[in-house]
């Protein structure tokens, strides 16, 4: 039998444009421009206003007045049309459709940019190339030429060996038909280790390190440091250098030689040829603050405001729609295309000018909580500040508040910061004052610069030392601030 009930549900559903909207205000200012460039070229009902004479120049700032507004700016044009703008436009003239396979509309020659612009392309020299180079010396037959290049292929950019060898005679014997064994691989190895830079084609740090060694003029402190990463790798990698100094009989002076020479090695021998990302290395603030007599002011980058406009001539073609007599369902296809394009350029235009405002807004609200160090630059004068705090501040969610900080940059007279630099948690001093989190690991970093590097201090030193100081604090505490400093423990501090 069929049971039927009643139930009652709270549920949250996003409109399209609120997803948008959350998507364009994770991004930062770098990757705006690009995401405006993707819709420019998806969506022909939107427009940039390059012509336009108020278009700020690349780099210069947006001010914006009290509600968060680019000053002087415009609202967005309505769909609406003159009379005299619709009698110019006639839909056929746009509308053109064969009855080819596709079944789809053609747009005439000149829709879209047809100009092929050749861009020349830097030309680097990889890791793996410079490896192939040098196997081009050896005197190999084809067969022991393919294993070679099949060892090669398998190094990382690190330059080391993570195949073992049995896989490595798999991966020939199905991909190129060469039938091989293990000792003949391991022959082959032997042979590209001795190749540029020392202490490639190894499987282990220790084993290259060694390898860097043996490539080393032969005196008694690279011998001695053959020794100690053969017999106490160990041993050297946790710094219990006194157990090292105790079993090989070296004298102070010798151990520090040996350490030394050991240090100078380079444990990523293939890194050097690794091809970096410099848009990567690149900051884009999207935000400046300028000192003005002390009192900061703030500014937003003009890439967070691009001058879009919905295009005048698809709001015509939509004119004339409404004016003709006769709407084939050709015309009516070709319409609501048209009306999709538009809707979706002035979705994207609100999202972008509500970018703006809440960025603006939020960033008014972090300057004004940490007003005295923006106008002196200070980090004593941070105040301890959580997302919640601004927002209360700006009314928005907490999760809104998180998006504008997230991989955002500001530009101030003394330095550029992330966002996400000006929150921290609070701790009480004995005095029952509330300090920022961050102002204790800038003292404890300071503290762990000036100690003994002969004795280093230990967290509960530490912890002493901050509990003197007036900082009521634990020492799971100093050792979870000290992991976000990425400082290790006291033993591997040590230096001789």
């Amino acid at each position: 039998m069929l049971r039927q009930s009643h139930q009652q549900k709270l549920l949250q559903k996003l409109s399209p444009q609120q997803i948008q909207l959350m998507k364009l205000l994770q991004i930062p200012t770098a990757s705006l421009e690009e995401r405006v460039k993707e819709e420019l070229e998806e969506n022909p009902a939107l427009e940039l206003e390059s012509d336009s004479p108020t278009t700020a120049a690349e780099g210069d700032e947006y001010d914006f007045d009290k509600d968060g507004e680019v000053a002087g700016e415009s609202e967005i044009d309505d769909v609406e049309l003159t009379d005299d703008h619709a009698d110019k436009v006639d839909l056929d003239d746009f509308l053109k459709h064969e009855n080819d396979d596709s079944g789809g509309y053609e747009y005439g020659d000149d829709y879209g940019d047809n100009d092929k612009t050749v861009v020349p392309a830097s030309v680097e020299t990889g890791f793996h190339d410079y490896l192939l180079d040098q196997l081009g010396m050896l005197e190999l037959d084809e067969r022991s030429h393919k294993i070679a290049e099949q060892v090669i292929g398998s190094l990382d950019e690190d330059g080391y060996l993570r195949r073992e060898s049995e896989s490595i005679v798999d991966d020939l014997a199905f991909g190129q038909n060469v039938e091989t064994t293990v000792e003949e691989i391991h022959a082959i190895i032997e042979r590209i280790q001795r190749f540029d830079p020392p202490g490639i084609c190894a499987w282990t740090l220790q084993e290259c390190l060694i390898l860097q060694l043996k490539r080393m003029p032969d005196s008694p402190s690279v011998r001695a440091a053959i020794v100690v990463l053969e017999k106490y790798f160990n041993d050297f990698i946790k710094k219990h250098y006194d157990k090292i100094q105790r079993h090989l009989g070296l004298t102070p002076e010798d151990l520090k030689s040996v350490i030394n020479t050991i240090i100078k090695l380079n444990p990523k021998p293939g890194a050097a040829f690794a091809v970096t990302n410099k848009a990567e290395n690149y900051v884009i603030p999207d935000f400046f603050v300028y000192n003005n007599n002390g009192n900061p002011e703030l500014s937003l980058n003009a890439k967070n405001a691009p001058e879009l406009r919905i295009s005048d001539g698809y709001r015509e073609m939509m004119k004339a729609y409404d004016r003709s007599n006769k709407k084939s369902k050709q015309q009516k296809e070709a319409v609501l295309f048209i009306k999709q394009k538009l809707d979706s350029a002035k979705w994207f235009i609100d999202a972008i000018k509500q970018r703006q405002h809440t960025l603006l807004h939020t960033m008014q609200a972090i300057l004004s909580f940490q007003r005295e160090f923006f106008a002196t630059g200070d980090e004593s004068y941070l105040k301890p500040m959580i997302l919640k705090d601004i927002s209360k501040i700006t009314g928005l969610d907490v999760s809104t508040v998180s998006r504008v900080a997230n991989s955002k940059f500001v530009q101030t007279e003394y330095g550029t910061y992330k966002l996400k630099y000006f929150f921290s948690e609070s701790l009480q001093t004995d005095s029952g004052e509330e300090v920022s989190t961050r102002e204790v690991k800038t003292l404890l970093g300071e503290i762990v610069a000036a100690e003994d590097k002969l004795k280093p201090l230990s967290d509960d030193d530490i912890t002493d030392m901050l509990q003197e100081k007036g900082y009521n604090i634990a020492r799971r505490t100093v050792a979870k601030y000290r992991e976000h400093l990425n400082i290790p423990v006291a033993r591997l501090r040590k230096e001789l």
